[in-house]
C-alpha cells in the first residue's frame, strides 16, 4: 500500500499515553514499556491536506503476556498446516488458560468458549469508556483478549455509532458501531480455523457458542452502563434508558 511503516513522535507518544490510559482504567491491554526517538526522518501529511512536512521517527516497546492473534491459528489452517496448528494451540491453552486440562478430549472447545466470553467483555469495555479501534481485522484481534494494537484509534468525543478513527477507513468498515459485530466476525473465522481439528459433535457446539456471543456481549454491555448510571437491580426500562441516553448525546 505504498506505506513505509514507519510510525512519528507524535503518535508513538500517543500511543504510549493511550495504552497506559486503557490499563488504568481496568481495560485488558499491551503496556508502554519505553519510547525511542529516532534519527531517521519520514515524511507524513499529518492533516491530510496535501501539506507533507518532515517528521522525526519513532518506536514504542510494549509489553504483553502474549503477541498470539486470531491470525496466528487462521493462516495456519489456511496453508494445511495441522501439525503445527495443533501444536500452537496446545503451547497457547498451556500457558494461558490453565483452567483447561490439556488432556481434555474438549479442550479446543473449551478454548474457543473462552476466547469468544471474553473477547465479548473487551468489546463492550470499549465501548464503555468510547474507544474505537481502527483497525479490528483477525490479526489485530488477540487470542488473550487484550488490546494489543494502537495503530489508528480514537476516543468520541461525545457519542456517535459512525466514529471512525481511521482516516484510510474509507468505507466505515472499522466504524465505533461496528466493533461488536466485526468481534463476531472474527471469531467466525477463528472457528474455521479450530474447525479442522473437532469433531462433528464438536463443530455443532462450537456453532452454538458462537451464537451465544450476542448475548453476552449485550448482557455485559448492558452491566458496564447500568454501573455508570448508578442503576441497582433489574428493570425492563434499564435498556431503553441507556439506549434513549446515548441517542440524546449523539444530537447534543
Amino acid at each position: 500500500r505504498n506505506g513505509d511503516g514507519r510510525a512519528v513522535l507524535r503518535s508513538s507518544v500517543r500511543e504510549f499515553l493511550c495504552s497506559e490510559a486503557m490499563h488504568y482504567l481496568g481495560i485488558p491491554t499491551s503496556r508502554a514499556a519505553s519510547l525511542v526517538v529516532s534519527d531517521d526522518d519520514v515524511w507524513r501529511d499529518q492533516f491530510y491536506n496535501g501539506n507533507i512536512k518532515k517528521e522525526r521517527s519513532a518506536i514504542v516497546l510494549r509489553l504483553a503476556k502474549s503477541w498470539f492473534r486470531i491470525g496466528s491459528l487462521e493462516i495456519l489452517a489456511h496453508s494445511g498446516e495441522l501439525d503445527l496448528l495443533r501444536r500452537l494451540l496446545d503451547f497457547i491453552i498451556q500457558e494461558h488458560f490453565p483452567s483447561i486440562a490439556i488432556n481434555d478430549s474438549n479442550k479446543y472447545l473449551e478454548f474457543f468458549s473462552t476466547v469468544v466470553s471474553e473477547t465479548a467483555n473487551l468489546i463492550s469495555l470499549w465501548m464503555s469508556v468510547g474507544f474505537a479501534h481502527g483497525v479490528c481485522n483477525t490479526d489485530n484481534f488477540s487470542l488473550l483478549s487484550i488490546t494489543i494494537d494502537y495503530g489508528p484509534f480514537g476516543f468520541m468525543d461525545s457519542y456517535d455509532p459512525n466514529f471512525v478513527p481511521n482516516t484510510s477507513d474509507d468505507e466505515r468498515r472499522y466504524k465505533i458501531g461496528n466493533q461488536a459485530s466485526v468481534g463476531q466476525f472474527n471469531l467466525s473465522k477463528l472457528l474455521q480455523a479450530l474447525k479442522p481439528l473437532l469433531d462433528p459433535r464438536q463443530k455443532q457446539l462450537a456453532s452454538q457458542i458462537l451464537k451465544g456471543y450476542g448475548e453476552h456481549y449485550y448482557s455485559r454491555f448492558t452491566e458496564l452502563f447500568k454501573t455508570k448510571l448508578g442503576l441497582l437491580g433489574e428493570n425492563a426500562n434499564d435498556n431503553y434508558l441507556i439506549a434513549f441516553l446515548l441517542k440524546v448525546s449523539l444530537f447534543c
